[in-house]
């Protein structure tokens, strides 16, 4: 279990810097190219590799969408 957490440790920085970037944390491709679509009000962005996040137009950020929301 410590190494799960350890790894945790390790990528979650890394993503959350993606994330600032406009990019995928999973393949690194800019959310700007990804598939929108509005969905209960809130734009989904879906990425080439398939992860799908929230854009938040009005602080122009990205973050992952969860389960409920798509």
């Amino acid at each position: 279990m410590a190494e799960k957490n350890m790894f945790k440790n390790l990528i979650s920085p890394i993503q959350a810097w993606l994330l600032s970037q406009g990019r995928c944390v999973g393949c690194g491709e800019e959310l700007s190219k990804g598939q929108r679509k509005v969905v209960r009000g809130q734009t989904t962005v879906t990425c080439r590799c398939g992860r799908i996040f929230i854009h938040n137009h009005q602080t122009d950020t990205y973050r992952r969408a969860l389960f409920n929301e798509i």
